[in-house]
């Protein structure tokens, strides 16, 4: 899943606007806005994001306000918060978290086309 990181938010740095990346992006500071990619975002424990968040994977450790839809896989480890809703095919919920939200299990994008649907 994970890549070599090819970008990061540091923890102390507040970030508002829209986020776009390749391959492995990872916050540990605080971002506020629109994030998308293909690739994977790790939120880090301690990170604060609100917003969009539209990626292939995520794995959040920290907070996250907002819709997160993950074409492959959302897992939530200790001791992430989330408050909102979740769209993706495999959902992971580490014991520890709180997730506050609904969740819309989806096909994965090589099945639909596998299926014809």
């Amino acid at each position: 899943m994970a890549s070599e990181i090819v970008g990061v938010i540091c923890k102390g740095m507040h970030i508002d606007g829209k986020m776009s990346f390749e391959g492995t992006a990872r916050i540990d500071g605080s971002f506020k806005g629109e994030i998308t990619s293909d690739g994977t975002l790790l939120v880090g424990e301690g990170a604060r994001v609100e917003g969009e968040i539209n990626v292939g994977d995520i794995v959040v450790s920290g907070e996250v306000h907002g819709v997160i839809t993950a074409k492959d896989r959302v897992e939530l480890r200790a001791p992430a918060r989330v408050y909102g809703d979740i769209r993706t095919p495999t959902l992971i919920i580490s014991e520890g978290v709180l997730f506050d939200g609904n969740c819309i299990m989806t096909e994965k994008a090589q099945e639909v086309k596998r299926t014809g649907t």
